[in-house]
């Protein structure tokens, strides 16, 4: 059937590019495009004209000579005489360990803050607004450099665990707090440890699956399953089990005092230790208001009718209440958790080799090749920045509000 608003039917026209509003938009969409790539590319050429005005060009060739300079902390194998696309990567994998690290932490205080700011307890609600409005409103810098001062200035040295200077003592005789880092037990992967990683992993899987298997069951039967003790159970004993059946495979490297320093197992230095725990308390009080302002979110009536049925105030917080607040929690979170990712470029103030302290800083400082180096820095934080949004949108998608 023809609608009379509807433009007769005929033959294509240039015309109607623009007199046509099915096309009129699109028309204007693709001037639009065509402009900007005609202007990005005037810049582009402006640049390189300029460039070679100078006598200079953009090359990348520079990331194969050797770098000169040590990394302390780092997850692969670098030395001084290491190319500079092997210290960025160094750097890249300091970021991103931090990252990570500060994103779990993060996570968890931000959600404990924001649950017990709503607590009935006058003093634990006044505690967790007293923790917000303190760390939300001091500079992450700030808190960075606090925190470092602090475990430079107060932890001992590495020589005052000495066995004849009783100033400190190991904790457990495998931990060691100095005010170089925390020096922690190494393990050594022996034959068959590939058995138990993986053993280890399906038991995680395993705990994922019972746990949500349990809530189905609750929400289409109301029949509840214990998830406690189970869960222990799955988390634990498949590993426990297959490390005695392979013969106890993995060991442990435990630091030990040699000299002025420790040696063996895993430093964790202090700059790591010092931004790592910074961007969890700083981000963490963010992350606790948009919890409590999902949580707030929650229409009062479901909180009524759970306890009405008999649920505990635990049970009706983890099955009524968070799981309608992350609809309103989790968009806001992947900011929080993208600014943790940029922030970590403040590594530099205490000496921790992320990649703005490599690929940006030294680098930079020695090749002079500043466009080339900014340009590769813009590309790495661009990418990761779309790719914890593109994660997190994943699951923003699987809490949704599923409309019929």
């Amino acid at each position: 059937m023809t609608v009379m608003t509807d433009p007769p039917r005929g033959s294509f026209r240039l015309s109607m590019l623009i007199n046509d509003t099915r096309y009129r938009s699109m028309t204007f969409q693709a001037i639009a495009l065509l402009m900007l790539i005609i202007a990005i590319a005037y810049l582009a050429n402006n640049l390189l004209t300029n460039l070679a005005a100078q006598g200079l060009n953009i090359a990348y060739d520079f990331l194969g000579d050797p770098a000169g300079y040590d990394i302390n902390q780092r997850l692969v194998e670098y030395n001084s005489q290491s190319s500079h696309a092997r210290a960025s990567l160094v750097g890249i994998l300091n970021t991103l360990l931090v990252a990570f690290l500060a994103c779990i932490t993060a996570t968890f205080f931000g959600v404990i803050a924001g649950v017990l700011r709503l607590s009935n307890n006058w003093l634990v609600a006044r505690l967790m607004s007293f923790y917000v409005e303190i760390f939300r409103n001091i500079p992450v810098l700030i808190w960075i450099i606090i925190i470092f001062t602090i475990m430079t200035a107060v932890m001992p040295a590495p020589r005052a665990f000495r066995g004849d200077e009783p100033d400190a003592t190991m904790l457990l005789g495998a931990f060691a707090f100095t005010n170089r880092g925390v020096y922690i037990p190494a393990p050594i992967w022996g034959p068959g440890s590939i058995v138990v990683v993986l053993t280890f992993l399906a038991s995680v899987v395993g705990v994922i699956a019972y746990r949500r298997y349990a809530t189905n069951l609750l929400y289409a039967t109301g029949k509840l399953l214990p998830t406690g003790w189970p869960s222990l159970a799955i988390f634990f004993l498949p590993t426990i089990l297959m490390f005695f059946i392979m013969g106890r495979p993995i060991s442990l490297d435990y630091p030990e005092l040699g000299g002025f320093n420790f040696r063996g197992g895993i430093q964790i230095g202090a700059p790591l230790i010092a931004l790592w725990f910074a961007l969890s308390i700083y981000t963490g009080a963010f992350i606790a208001e948009n919890v409590r302002a999902g949580i707030q979110a929650v229409s009062k009536g479901q909180t009524e009718a759970a306890s009405a049925l008999g649920l505990r105030p635990n049970r009706v917080m983890n099955l009524v209440v968070l799981p309608q607040a992350l609809r309103v929690i989790i968009p806001p979170l992947i900011s929080q958790y993208l600014n943790i990712t940029k922030n970590s470029s403040l590594a530099i103030a205490v000496g921790y080799a992320d990649i703005t302290a490599t690929l940006g800083g030294i680098t930079l400082n020695q090749t002079g090749r500043a466009i080339e180096c900014v340009l590769l820095l813009m590309l790495f934080y661009l990418t990761i920045s779309l790719s914890i949004s593109a994660v997190m949108n994943v699951y923003n998608k699987s809490v949704a509000l599923k409309e019929r």
